[in-house]
């Protein structure tokens, strides 16, 4: 019950607290304005019932006293004159033996009857109260004469005016209740509604794209709340001070891509320069010995060999930076393509690439081609770097739990703190380069892939897993 009220607009929960706040106070209030009033009444009713009694004693004591039936009679259908139609209803006098002597109803009360009768709820004087239930209350009294009791006064008294006006006193409170509390509840809400205005509107904002923060025209921010107005102008700060991060890391990240490139293409370049010497070579023997079939066949071998190589060379390149980057999945040819790119860098450090490509790559996994070639190049570039002149550098594609693992390898001396933060964390990236890294983390987030680090026997190892893989690595 409460979990779903929790789930209410808070607006709707502010009414409802407003509205038992109020119906408590009104309680509270009610109660104390009848029990001011009860008090009243009752005070009253104890005055006239103590004037009656006392009235009573005095006339009727000498006549109680020497039993005169007929003076007691007499005396009270006098008094029964004087307050007729008031509250007086019914009055009976007993002697000291608790026999009836008189009353102001003899039919109802014969002489000699037993008092106990009349006197049954009877309370004395100080205790009468009209809140006891009923329109007629009882009172009794003793009837002394010189001291001594001689008899008692039972007396009934009407009091439904008094029951009346209570019940109609709590009537009108409850309506009066009824009505303050709607109102309030009412105002409470308009007023949390009014006062919530901006907040629901900075909630819109950020949710309103996906989650990413969206500014708030400046028109709609309230100008009576300088608080809340602040609060909003805050908001617009974040928000264009997100979008310039966003913006600060993806031409940090093309930068990156393009200082990638730049490491590669002086590389390539010898790869290139080299088979373009002997071919020229082949062409200047085709020229001099062109009666020779033999040698002209052997030249025309190079040249084919040659010409093979520098197509596949430019193709790789061209895969590389092609712009259109219409999504293809991943085959055995992407990474032969990496390993030609990355073999010139490998050769001129003088080091030793260990490949290992599964044949469970075909059929691969649904993933795109250009990113997992991202990936797969910016970590085998930190890689041969960390390595240095002379070291291992390695890669290992294998298949893993219906997906694929991508494990990069290196000899060097492994990765600092600030690199595995670029690598393994959101954490906002610090001035002097590692945008690759954090490059290969949105990569491999956005294929929903995970990242691992090791360092065991002088290797330090990263690996990026696909698929069911990517949700049992450790990141």
């Amino acid at each position: 019950m409460l979990a779903g009220i929790g789930r209410w607009p808070i607006t709707l929960r502010v009414a409802i607290a407003t509205a038992g706040l109020m119906v408590l106070l009104g309680l509270a209030a009610s109660q104390q304005v009848l029990a001011t009033l009860g008090r009243l009444q009752d005070a009253r009713l104890r005055e006239y019932a103590r004037l009656h009694v006392e009235g009573l004693v005095v006339a009727l004591g000498p006549f109680v006293l020497h039993k005169d039936i007929w003076e007691v009679y007499d005396t009270l259908d006098r008094a029964r004159g004087i307050f007729s139609g008031q509250r007086i209803r019914f009055t009976v006098v007993a002697d000291d033996r608790g026999r009836v002597l008189a009353a102001s109803d003899p039919v109802r009360a014969p002489v000699d009857a037993p008092l106990e009768r009349f006197a049954r709820g009877a309370v004395p004087v100080e205790a009468l109260s009209a809140a006891a239930g009923g329109d007629v209350v009882r009172v009794i009294a003793p009837l002394q004469v010189l001291g001594r009791d001689v008899g008692r006064i039972v007396t009934e008294l009407d009091v439904s005016d008094l029951v009346a006006q209570r019940r109609e006193a709590t009537l009108v409170l409850l309506a009066g209740n009824a009505v303050a509390t709607l109102l309030l509840a009412l105002a409470g809400y308009v007023v949390v509604a009014r006062m919530l205005k901006p907040v629901e509107l900075l909630a819109s904002h950020m949710g309103a794209v996906g989650g990413a923060p969206h500014p708030i025209p400046e028109a709609e921010i309230p100008r009576s709340d300088s608080v809340l107005a602040r609060l909003l102008r805050n908001f617009n700060a974040m928000a264009g001070a997100i979008d310039a991060r966003a913006e600060a890391e993806r031409r940090l990240a093309e930068r990156e891509r393009f200082v990638s490139l730049g490491r590669l293409s002086s590389s390539l370049a010898h790869e290139i320069n080299n088979p373009l010497g002997g071919l020229l070579n082949a062409t200047d023997t085709i020229r001099a010995f062109a009666e020779r079939p033999d040698v002209v066949r052997q030249s025309a071998e190079i040249l084919d060999r040659g010409l093979r190589h520098l197509r596949d060379v430019s193709r790789a390149i061209l895969e590389e930076n092609r712009h259109d980057r219409t999504p293809s999945p991943l085959g055995r040819e992407d990474l032969e393509d990496l390993r030609l790119l990355i073999a010139p860098e490998i050769a001129r450090l003088g080091q030793h690439l260990d490949w290992s490509v599964e044949t469970a790559l075909d059929p691969a996994p649904d993933l795109p081609a250009g990113p997992v070639r991202q990936i797969a190049l910016n970590l085998l570039l930190n890689a041969s770097a960390a390595a240095g002149a002379g070291g291992r550098v390695g890669l290992r594609l294998s298949a893993a739990a219906g997906g694929l693992c991508l494990e990069i390898a290196d000899s060097g001396a492994g990765m600092s703190e600030a690199s595995l933060a670029r690598l393994l964390s959101d954490a906002p990236l610090a001035p002097g380069g590692g945008v690759g890294l954090r490059l290969v983390r949105d990569l491999a987030r956005s294929l929903g892939g995970r990242i691992g680090h090791a360092r065991q026997d002088g290797m330090t190892r990263i690996t990026v897993c696909f698929g069911p893989a990517g949700e049992t690595a450790d990141a």
